[in-house]
């Protein structure tokens, strides 16, 4: 009779209880969950993220040489395909050709210059020459007309002077045009000189510009990174600017998360970030809001969508935030751009 008494309340006080427990149990969830939420915002939709360079050839040719495989990590400066040089050398063995007959012609021009100047010299000297003796013929000339006037000398004499006045004059009237005719050569050869001095230069920017071309036959890495996305096969003619694959630089891998616009009240650049990796959910990243974009995700999408059609939804956008982040050597070499993530912003 007891037993029967006491097992009705016992079922009596279980159910109350169990109820109270679940009540408290999700009373604490709730206030955990609440508080948590009130200095945190998440989201899932967020990826790895990072620089994809694509390599580019810069010069035409056909490639000599393969030096990587698909999905390789290779550093930054590392040779990865060459290609046949032998027409850019010949190019610069032309240009240097052609450098080293321009830097001769200098030689001769030099020469040129200083043969003209030499000789207008002689031509000043001989005016000084031609001065002097047309002085001498004016004041002869001078002396015979006053005799004359006396007749203390005959004609003829004075004559024979007058004649040697003109022809002196003459001669310094000749020498002052073989000097100006010498110096104006004197200036032409120093312009051809100024002119041979230009084709030189431009012969050694013909040089520099034939070793650069040749430099364009090692294609190099630009970061370092994965190789990827290659599309080149040995003998394969390559044409200038084109693509033949990329380098993910994984020393600067970041997150782009998607929050909802009205998430992003809160969220502002410098705020910590707590980063889980789906593949490596075990090792959490640590991270810190860099920027956000200028506009949201639908706005840069192939169609943005147009309110002014009149079919109107309203729909939640979503803002790209970056994130930076800071991981272990050993974990950046694992994760690639792409992967799933869930992002934590720490707000307040």
């Amino acid at each position: 009779m007891n037993m029967e008494t006491t097992q009705p309340k016992q079922k009596k006080y279980t159910v109350p209880a169990i109820l109270l427990v679940v009540i408290i149990a999700g009373s604490i969830f709730g206030v955990k969950q609440y508080t948590y939420y009130q200095s945190h915002e998440d989201t899932d939709d967020a990826q790895v993220d990072g620089d994809l360079s694509a390599v580019v050839s810069r010069v035409g040719g056909y490639i000599n040489t393969i030096n990587f495989e698909d999905n390789q990590r290779v550093t930054k400066g590392q040779t990865l395909v060459t290609l046949e040089d032998q027409e850019y050398r010949i190019k610069l063995e032309q240009a240097m050709a052609a450098e080293k007959t321009a830097g001769s012609k200098i030689g001769v021009s030099e020469t040129q210059v200083s043969a003209t100047h030499a000789a207008s010299l002689g031509y000043k000297a001989q005016i000084e020459e031609a001065k002097a003796r047309l002085w001498q013929a004016n004041q002869d000339y001078d002396r015979y007309a006053a005799l004359i006037r006396s007749g203390s000398i005959p004609q003829q004499t004075f004559d024979k002077a007058k004649a040697e006045r003109d022809i002196a004059k003459a001669a310094y009237m000749s020498a002052e045009e073989q000097y100006k005719t010498a110096v104006a050569q004197v200036g032409n050869t120093r312009s051809e000189l100024n002119v041979t001095h230009t084709a030189t230069n431009q012969q050694q920017v013909d040089v520099d510009y034939a070793k650069l071309l040749l430099s364009y036959t090692d294609i190099k890495a630009p970061v370092s990174g994965i190789v990827t996305k290659r599309r080149v096969q040995m003998g394969q003619l390559l044409q200038a600017g084109q693509t033949l694959f990329a380098v993910v630089d994984e020393n600067n891998l970041y997150v782009t998360a998607n929050f909802k616009e009205t998430q992003m009240q809160h969220i502002r650049a410098g705020q910590k970030a707590k980063i889980v990796v789906d593949a490596y959910p075990d090792e959490p990243i640590e991270g810190v809001v860099h920027n956000y974009a200028g506009t949201t995700g639908a706005k840069m999408s192939l169609l943005p969508p147009d309110n002014a059609t009149g079919n109107f939804v309203k729909v939640v956008q979503r803002i790209p935030v970056k994130i930076k982040i800071n991981a272990s050597a050993e974990l950046l070499k694992k994760i690639r751009p792409g992967m799933n993530v869930e992002v934590s912003v720490l707000t307040k």
